[in-house]
Protein backbone atom coordinates (compact mmCIF):
# COMPACT_ATOMS: atom_id res chain seq x y z
CA UNK A 1 0.00 0.00 0.00
CA UNK A 2 1.41 3.44 -1.04
CA UNK A 3 1.76 6.08 2.03
CA UNK A 4 1.66 8.86 -0.74
CA UNK A 5 -1.96 8.58 -2.86
CA UNK A 6 -0.54 11.27 -5.10
CA UNK A 7 2.49 9.99 -5.74
CA UNK A 8 1.83 9.26 -9.47
CA UNK A 9 1.81 11.74 -12.48
CA UNK A 10 -1.16 13.00 -11.94
CA UNK A 11 -1.38 16.44 -11.02
CA UNK A 12 -2.21 17.52 -6.96
CA UNK A 13 -4.43 20.13 -5.85
CA UNK A 14 -1.15 21.99 -4.72
CA UNK A 15 0.11 21.67 -8.38
CA UNK A 16 -3.25 22.77 -9.77
CA UNK A 17 -3.53 25.64 -7.68
CA UNK A 18 0.15 26.80 -7.91
CA UNK A 19 -0.12 26.43 -11.56
CA UNK A 20 -3.21 28.84 -11.45
CA UNK A 21 -1.51 31.01 -9.84
CA UNK A 22 1.09 31.20 -12.11
CA UNK A 23 -1.38 31.80 -14.98
CA UNK A 24 -3.07 34.61 -13.18
CA UNK A 25 0.37 36.07 -12.46
CA UNK A 26 1.23 35.63 -16.11
CA UNK A 27 -2.30 37.75 -17.57
CA UNK A 28 -1.47 40.37 -14.45
CA UNK A 29 2.35 40.94 -15.44
CA UNK A 30 0.93 40.89 -19.37
CA UNK A 31 -1.76 43.58 -18.43
CA UNK A 32 0.98 45.91 -16.26
CA UNK A 33 3.47 45.31 -19.13
CA UNK A 34 0.66 46.98 -21.40
CA UNK A 35 -0.01 49.42 -19.21
CA UNK A 36 3.32 50.53 -18.68
CA UNK A 37 3.92 50.69 -22.32
CA UNK A 38 0.49 52.89 -23.03
CA UNK A 39 1.62 55.23 -20.17
CA UNK A 40 5.10 55.68 -21.96
CA UNK A 41 3.22 55.86 -25.01
CA UNK A 42 1.06 59.19 -23.65
CA UNK A 43 4.15 60.50 -21.91
CA UNK A 44 5.57 61.13 -25.26
CA UNK A 45 2.45 62.77 -26.56
CA UNK A 46 2.18 65.00 -23.69
CA UNK A 47 6.43 65.64 -23.98
CA UNK A 48 5.17 66.94 -27.69
CA UNK A 49 2.31 68.89 -26.31
CA UNK A 50 4.01 70.84 -24.04
CA UNK A 51 7.09 71.46 -26.56
CA UNK A 52 4.54 72.52 -29.14
CA UNK A 53 2.58 74.84 -26.09
CA UNK A 54 6.27 76.24 -25.24
CA UNK A 55 6.82 76.99 -29.08
CA UNK A 56 3.84 79.14 -29.40
CA UNK A 57 3.87 80.80 -26.03
CA UNK A 58 7.46 81.91 -27.55
CA UNK A 59 6.17 82.95 -30.36
CA UNK A 60 3.19 84.78 -28.79
CA UNK A 61 5.03 86.75 -26.60
CA UNK A 62 6.93 87.50 -29.45
CA UNK A 63 3.99 88.92 -31.33
CA UNK A 64 2.67 90.75 -28.07
CA UNK A 65 6.40 92.80 -28.17
CA UNK A 66 6.67 93.66 -31.23
CA UNK A 67 3.06 95.25 -30.90
CA UNK A 68 3.57 97.02 -28.01
CA UNK A 69 6.78 98.55 -29.71
CA UNK A 70 5.25 99.32 -32.80
CA UNK A 71 2.45 102.36 -30.56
Amino acid sequence: MNAFPHAGNAPTNATQAKERLYAQLAASLSRMSRATSQTADLCQQLETDLHAMRTFAGLDAAKLMTADVDM
